[in-house]
């Protein structure tokens, strides 16, 4: 199979859909890739390495496009790259389609395979593809958090970890998956006040087991978080259903209840955000302020950890990747039920009932 590796052209994506480790992979096994120029350069990984692997070094993308049956990615296409899909090419990236009705709406039209990490599966009903990304943004929106509670950010100039004589910061985690988790886990680190919602009994206890009740759980509900977002400093949006849109579990009318400097951090805005007033951010433009609440609401959070976030990511994808260019993607789908539930829309419909069902189109 032709599998083509484009750079990421979202503003402040430096990851690569593929390293040249798993690249001598493929190739040893009968692959021709097709890795465009510098792709890799933002995550550490020379062109010379992609020509070692066996890669051909290509400088235009639009001739990738056209030669490739199978499109590796990190995010989804953006404008520019619209009219390069092919009918019956695979794409294979993050596409997070349940709030993104254009870019639905071109796939649909371009008919394509649309394969997207975001809700392959494994035997479990884990996220695999996911959760190597999750676990970084989770991790990550604590620094975050805590860099912008510093007043020349507007924060409220609370040191998180706190000092002898004065308490620490009041963290409040969204959601105890995996992004919730790993917050919890820097957050606890830093000696923070930490809590942990969530609606699942069994997720609340693995928590507080695991934090050997360091780390306060307390079961999501509105009311719940209304009573403790008064004092909060930091909120964690760490909510998220496979495929679907985000609920909003903080309106814009409860920002009035948050102290002034509370720094909102939406790790769901990829998926429509936690947070009623959650709008997608950049790297380089990443919070604004509404109502004295700043709000970071970057929509690739682990784009800013590039080498660490790529090989994580190869990792988790790289098998379905092979399985993809061996069996062919009939095959393949048909054999892995985890592989065919990253099936978002094909040949002009849209497949996954999550995506269907957030954007009220009917799902074959």
């Amino acid at each position: 199979m032709k599998v083509g590796v484009v750079k990421e052209l979202k503003i402040g994506e430096h990851r690569v859909g593929l390293i040249p480790t798993f690249i001598a992979s493929l190739v040893a096994q009968g692959h021709e890739i097709l890795v465009e120029k510098n792709a890799g350069i933002g995550s550490g990984f020379a062109d010379d390495e992609y020509r070692n692997a066996g890669a051909k070094v290509i400088s235009n993308a639009d001739e990738i496009w056209q030669k490739s049956e199978m499109i590796v990615k990190v995010k989804e296409p953006i404008k520019t790259e619209y009219s390069l899909i092919q009918p019956g090419q695979i794409l294979f990236t993050y596409l997070h389609l349940a709030p993104n009705v254009e870019l639905t709406e071109l796939l649909l039209k371009s008919r394509a395979i649309c394969i997207a990490y975001e809700t392959v599966t494994d035997d479990h009903g884990g996220l695999p593809l996911l959760a190597p990304m999750s676990a970084i943004a989770g991790r990550m929106s604590i620094f975050v958090a805590t860099n912008l509670l510093q007043k020349h950010f507007g924060g409220s100039g609370i040191l998180p970890c706190g000092v002898a004589g004065v308490p620490p910061s009041k963290i409040l985690i969204l959601g105890g998956g995996t992004v919730g988790s790993n917050a919890a886990f820097i957050a606890h680190g830093i000696g923070a006040d930490v809590i942990v919602f969530d609606n699942r009994p069994s997720v609340l206890s693995r928590i507080s087991e695991h934090f050997n009740g360091h780390v306060k759980t307390a079961f999501s509900t509105q009311d719940n978080i209304a009573k403790h977002i008064g004092d909060a400093d930091i909120v964690i949006g760490a909510t998220l259903i496979a495929g679907a849109s985000t609920p909003k579990l903080i309106s814009n009318a409860m920002l009035k209840d948050m102290k002034p400097g509370t720094v909102l951090v939406d790790v769901a805005i990829d998926q429509g955000g936690c947070f009623e007033t959650s709008r997608p951010t950049t790297h380089e433009a990443p919070y604004y302020d509404i109502s004295g609440i700043t709000h970071y609401c970057v929509t690739n959070m682990p784009g800013a950890y590039a080498r660490t976030a790529t090989v994580s990511l190869n990792n988790a994808t790289y098998p379905f990747v092979e399985k993809l260019a061996n069996m062919g993607c009939q095959r393949a789908l048909a054999e892995d039920k985890n592989l065919r539930n990253g099936l978002n829309i094909c040949d002009g419909e849209i497949t996954n009932e999550a995506v269907a069902n957030s954007q009220k189109r009917n799902c074959h």
